[in-house]
């Protein structure tokens, strides 16, 4: 438990999302119209009580206006490269089933690099049946290579099973989700582009 907490801390986003609402001089009920997102929802992360998958944060970023970049980039880093090795970085912990979507793990690829056009992620998709609450959707588009695993990958009406080595790359205005399907759990790198 320590370890999750831990790995909110780190990721800080409800400290920051709090912080740019406030410079922005926004009430929680402007960034709930903005991003589409209840009140409630807003203060529990901003609390850091509930971690918001990719597709919330791209919500209160739109809400926002600022791209996803912001939310993993440290102020004053000016680097031009970012490396992460195997064995370091952050993935942000397991929601609690009072979260909008559940159903994956994701870990910054590229944190600290302002600015950015894409935000790349490596992801773990938990095992667990498919269910219609798993679908959401954000303006941009977004790439997935399947590394391990098999995932499912439902697209509006459709249905793809992905493989190892199998990628997709898509508009995410369309409802989309994933679930890993098999003996373990699938892992993909991500990018994902927003139109801010």
């Amino acid at each position: 438990m320590n370890d999750i907490k831990s790995e909110i801390r780190e990721l800080r986003l409800g400290e920051k999302i709090r912080k740019l609402r406030q410079e922005r001089r926004h009430t929680l009920q402007e960034l709930s119209e903005s991003s589409g997102l209840s009140k409630p929802l807003l203060s529990q992360i901003e609390n850091d009580q509930v971690t918001p998958p990719l597709a919330t944060l791209l919500k209160i970023a739109r809400g926002l206006k600022v791209g996803i970049h912001y939310f993993f980039e440290d102020e004053g880093d000016r680097r031009k490269y970012v490396l992460i090795r195997g064995d370091e970085g952050t993935t942000s912990p397991r929601r609690s089933k009072s979260d909008v979507t559940e159903g994956y793990r994701y870990r910054p690829l590229a944190p600290g690099i302002r600015h950015k056009q894409m935000e790349p992620f490596l992801v773990e998709f938990e095992l667990s049946e498919w269910d219609d609450g798993h679908f959401y959707r954000h303006d941009g588009e977004e790439f997935i290579y399947l590394v391990e695993g098999e995932l499912e990958f439902h697209y509006g009406q459709e249905i793809m099973r992905l493989k190892p080595g199998d990628s997709i790359y898509y508009d995410s205005s369309e409802p989309h989700g994933y679930v890993s399907i098999g003996e373990r759990k699938a892992r993909a790198v991500a990018v994902l582009h927003s139109k801010e």
